[in-house]
């Protein structure tokens, strides 16, 4: 559409047009930013754990990473994975995100968590005291038992192993304590054995390795625990790993583990889902005690349903914006042009049409007078009677009149003018008919 095309156009045309082009542009964007992904939240919350344990270090890693991309990511402190978890499936509690791990989940009341990554093993290090070895985990019958508190990851990965070995309330006594704590009780004899589930690196375990009077149970039934529950892996600690120069361990140790994975409420940004994958390979990439390299972050399911965000950014890596631009400019961009493709699918039709819009609408105030001048034309032609040629000469009149009142463009202006020589020539046949229904002699 060109200027030319608007000077066909009264002033009160020209306004129309305008109104109708903002109206549906206004329109356009209304409905991109309404039902199409809204921008990323620029806040977020991540429930952690216990201040001893590994997923608090790692919080902070987050909170670093995201901040460059202009996230903040508020903390929220917990009991453990198990807290974390509920924290997700209650829509009210705040939590965005969460560190939690395998075993934790219930179906199907964890349906609408999803899990982003599974990031590192988090093996169940059972410490003992005592001259006896153990191997099996219903050797701790009639002990006391730290199993971790209530909400906390090592009480829901121990509840269902104490379960399938009878250890019961009856015949075991397990004291809810934190990681320090159950290191501290454990040293000091008040506690014959103590559970922890984490990385090698959590400070209590670490401790623990490298105390000699500590014992390290090792699974002898590890493979039947990866049988019987899905979600635990079987791991072999080798001697001499942790402390090469001590022998630590000093023989090779069979543990059981599971995964843990960073979650989220189902629906959270798929910008942030890509964000928070970047930051995990950054974090857990590299290799461990445990882990291989490049085996974590990864996407398959634990327990937890698997983020397809996170799948397909794991498979296919950042988009061309996010891979080339900062985090929010790349959000600005992808947003842009979510809602200029709907103004342009819009907009193009409009401005190729327009233009024979246009035209049609000039030449529909011309054209509309022939059809009431054809019908004049042929009624002067084919009346037979009495002639009402007062009223033929009134219509032609105010056919005329009306014709030259016709704001016309100059490019349309031979038209009218046809028009006009046509109201003529039926004028003239008017005319003929009067002049032929006049007697010889006598005067109109």
């Amino acid at each position: 559409m060109t200027l030319g095309d608007l000077a066909l156009l009264s002033r009160r045309g020209r306004l129309r047009v305008a109104v109708l082009i903002f109206v549906l542009i206004v329109g356009a964007v209304w409905a991109s930013a309404h039902y199409l992904e809204p921008a990323p939240p620029s806040h977020i919350v991540l429930a952690s754990g216990l201040e001893d344990g590994l997923p608090h270090q790692y919080a902070q890693r987050y909170i670093e990473i995201l901040r460059r991309a202009g996230v903040t990511v508020e903390e929220r402190m917990t009991s453990g994975a198990g807290e974390n978890l509920q924290l997700l499936q209650n829509p009210h509690s705040g939590v965005d995100i969460a560190f939690t791990q395998g075993g934790v989940a219930r179906v199907p009341e964890a349906n609408n968590v999803v899990m982003l990554a599974s990031l590192y093993y988090v093996p169940m290090w059972i410490f003992y005291y005592g001259t006896d070895t153990i191997d099996q985990i219903n050797e701790l019958r009639y002990r006391r038992i730290s199993v971790g508190v209530s909400g906390s990851g090592a009480r829901a990965f121990s509840e269902p192993l104490f379960a399938l070995n009878d250890l019961t309330s009856g015949n075991v006594t397990m004291l809810p304590m934190s990681n320090s704590a159950a290191l501290r009780a454990l040293q000091s004899g008040e506690i014959g054995a103590a559970v922890f589930v984490d990385g090698a690196r959590n400070q209590a375990v670490w401790t623990a390795l490298h105390d000699p009077k500590l014992k390290l149970l090792s699974f002898e039934r590890a493979d039947a625990y990866h049988r019987l529950f899905p979600y635990i892996t079987k791991l072999t600690l080798p001697a001499g790993v942790i402390d090469f120069a001590r022998n630590i361990p000093k023989k090779e140790i069979a543990l059981i583990a599971t995964k843990e994975m960073l979650a989220a409420r189902d629906g959270l940004h798929p910008a942030l889902v890509e964000l928070l994958v970047d930051a995990a390979h950054e974090i857990h990439g590299e290799p461990g005690f445990f882990e291989e390299a490049g085996e974590f972050p990864g996407t398959t399911q634990v327990d937890l349903r698997v983020s397809i965000d996170a799948a397909r950014h794991k498979r296919f890596g950042p988009s061309f914006l996010y891979r080339y631009l900062p985090f929010w400019a790349a959000t600005m961009a992808e947003r842009a042009i979510i809602i200029l493709l709907p103004l342009a699918a819009i907009l193009f039709p409009l401005f190729n049409y327009l233009p024979q819009f246009l035209r049609w609408r000039v030449r529909s105030r011309i054209y509309r007078w022939y059809g009431e001048l054809a019908l004049l034309e042929r009624d002067v032609a084919t009346r037979e009677g009495a002639l009402p040629t007062e009223k033929w000469l009134a219509d032609l009149d105010r056919i005329d009149h009306s014709v030259a009142q016709i704001h016309t463009p100059a490019g349309f202006a031979s038209e009218a003018y046809t028009l006009r020589e046509h109201v003529g020539l039926v004028r003239h046949a008017v005319m003929a008919r009067i002049s032929d229904a006049t007697p010889a002699g006598a005067t109109r």
